[in-house]
């Protein structure tokens, strides 16, 4: 995102958005606060104060409203900078934090160096609506999920397990085996899980067809076992313009795959990801590398260095497998991408027989 110098004279406005309403702090040129106020959070009231302000940098953080307001004041002439939340530690540590001192920091750290805010830069319109049913496929799949896992808790403490079984085919598999005192207890529960079944898979259709008339490019993605319309076209959304990244390998670090580092002295600690990024994406190539490295996932380069990192010993090995070949999938991902070229499962197999040597 280019930003450009604050020149002198260049007024630049904080604002910290709230549900109802929204704090303003403007400043000069000179860094002098010249006004505080509050504003509606709503289009009108923004549409009436911002229409008739001269030019200036504006500061907002990303949230529920940012799309709209950031929109709205770029229609109306003022360069929008809108923060990554994640880097306003600034502004979160402040010991003397409220909604006037918050719309006072965005405004300075703006005027200094924009940079310093992270800008991200929201979607276009008809991406935004097709995320938005990406957005509630996942809702859906998120909450069928807690109440399967309500069902199997809930049993289990009466002493029975119910057999392993696809979320898909719960219901079916499971009603046979429930105990006779928990049966009619559960019952509304099983159906609200076949129900929110029936639409998942509908949102799967409309997923799939849109992803076949409107982004053909997620065929490239679709060449490699394991990512289906779903997980291809939310990638695709949430990263919208694949020459963003200099390195097909930043984008990992984009998704929040990619360990903390807090190296000090001699000490290297294991440390968790990141989790920066977009949390919908990064869950779909998780589930991706599972079936990967599980027992239906073909033989394939990723496979063969995931399920070695997996051999290496330790009870997170497994699961720093994981995330390290959703990683890997992340960049080759992105370069199938760029490049728009034929998926090589054994690729590097190929090239280098030896290095298939010491795996399954």
């Amino acid at each position: 995102m280019q930003i450009s110098d604050v020149s002198e004279g260049t007024t630049t406005i904080g604002i910290d958005v709230s549900d109802k309403y929204s704090r303003l702090c403007v400043l000069d040129g000179t860094g002098t606060v010249v006004e505080e106020g509050r504003v509606a959070t709503t289009g009108a009231a923004f549409r009436r104060r911002f229409s008739t302000v001269p030019r200036a940098r504006v500061a907002l953080e990303a949230g529920a409203h940012s799309h709209w307001i950031s929109r709205l004041l770029a229609e109306a002439g003022h360069e929008v900078v809108v923060a990554n939340p994640r880097r306003l530690r600034l502004i979160y540590e402040n010991d003397k934090k409220s909604d006037r001192v918050d719309a006072e920091w965005l405004a300075r750290v703006a005027r200094l160096d924009a940079t310093l805010l992270a800008p991200i830069r929201h979607r276009e319109s008809p991406s935004q609506a097709a995320l938005a049913v990406l957005r509630a496929r996942d809702a859906l799949v998120r909450s069928r999920t807690q109440l399967v896992n309500h069902v199997r808790g809930t049993v289990k403490i009466a002493g029975v397990r119910l057999p392993p079984c696809s979320t898909q085919s719960f219901v079916k598999h499971v009603t046979p085996s429930l105990p006779a005192n928990l049966s009619s207890l559960l019952a509304p529960v099983l159906a609200v899980i076949d129900t929110l079944s029936r639409e998942i898979r509908g949102y799967d259709r409309q997923i799939g067809a849109m992803a076949d008339a409107s982004y053909p490019e997620t065929k490239r993605l679709r060449q490699v076992p394991g990512v289906g319309p779903v997980t291809a076209l939310t990638y695709i959304l949430t990263l919208e313009d694949p020459r963003r990244f200099a390195s097909s390998r930043a984008v990992g670090s984009y998704l929040g795959l990619r360990p903390r580092q807090q190296d000090s002295g001699g000490d290297e600690p294991q440390l968790p990801i990141t989790k920066a990024g977009d949390g919908a994406v990064r869950r779909l190539l998780v589930g991706s590398a599972h079936y990967i490295l599980g027992p239906f996932g073909p033989d394939c380069d990723l496979r063969r260095w995931g399920l070695a990192l997996a051999q290496r010993g330790g009870k997170s090995a497994k699961k720093r497998a994981v995330v390290a070949v959703a990683r890997k999938l992340a960049v080759l991902l992105h370069r199938l991408w760029v490049t728009g070229a034929t998926y090589e499962p054994l690729r590097k197999a190929t090239a280098t027989p030896s290095a298939a040597l010491g795996t399954s």
